[in-house]
């Protein structure tokens, strides 16, 4: 019988130099029947042990039950289903990153009026918190008004870049030294991501959404999102404040800590 590590918060691939965790994959490989003929449990993960873990990935699916991404490497996802461990959510340490996240919950649920319009009572207040008037984009100026609301609270400055633009934000952040952890490091290592945390995805083209991480499990990141849909995709715009559902790998910028 295999032997459960905790997960090691990197991704276990080819060339995995941990040989008591690649043991344990290859006997729990075996035990599921994932290769032809056993693996040799050799402690090296090599082609063979790739393949199987491609085949277990084939007929496993994640915590929301979406097929797993056929990649043959063990990341938080994969690790959570061929184990069946969870991982814990960890909490943010800033008495700022808490209030906001209040602040963005009190808001699920607020729609544009009318639909697709870019404005509306609420929306329009999000807007005017980075001197923005009704019709803009305003997935940003949401994550502002949040901060915004937050900081007032607690007494202190918002320390958020005042604007609507997602990559103008980012690009900003990263100026005043704000820390950014790229998207690329994120996957390699699920567990930098953390409550509190702003996500950037880019689409090209200088256009970009954003939205505030709520908790994260198992290489899934909960957010609370501006200017979004309740539905699946990665949407550019969107008409409402909702609770989303995301994947480490599938944020393609990063994330802005204001820790």
């Amino acid at each position: 019988m295999s032997t459960i590590f905790p997960y090691p918060g990197r991704i276990v691939k080819s060339g995995e130099k941990n040989s008591q965790i690649v043991v344990s994959i290859q006997q729990r490989l075996n035990e599921l029947k994932c290769s032809e003929s056993l693996l040799s449990v050799d402690g090296s993960f090599g082609l063979k042990t790739a393949r199987a873990v491609k085949v277990f990935q084939s007929r496993a699916v994640d915590i929301r039950q979406i097929p797993l991404k056929l990649d043959g490497q063990i990341g938080p996802i994969t690790w959570a289903a061929l184990f069946g461990e969870e991982t814990p959510s960890i909490q943010p340490d800033s008495n700022l990153l808490q209030e906001a996240i209040k602040f963005a919950t009190s808001q699920v649920g607020i729609m544009e009026n009318p639909l697709f319009s870019n404005q509306g009572p609420e929306v329009n207040q999000y807007l005017a918190s980075v001197a923005l008037g009704p019709g803009y984009a305003w997935c940003a100026a949401f994550l502002h008004w949040c901060f915004d609301q937050a900081a007032n609270h607690l007494n202190v400055t918002n320390p958020v870049v005042p604007t609507a633009s997602v990559l103008d934000h980012w690009t900003k952040a990263g100026k005043a030294g704000t820390k950014r952890i790229f998207a690329v490091k994120a996957v390699n290592d699920p567990t930098l991501v953390k409550p509190g945390q702003i996500f950037t995805i880019t689409f090209g083209g200088g256009f970009g959404h954003t939205g505030l991480v709520t908790s994260v499990d198992n290489g899934i990141i909960h957010t609370i999102e501006g200017n979004s849909k309740p539905d699946g995709g990665l949407i550019r715009e969107g008409y409402g404040v909702f609770r989303r559902k995301r994947k480490v790998f599938n944020i393609n910028l990063g994330y802005i800590d204001y820790t």
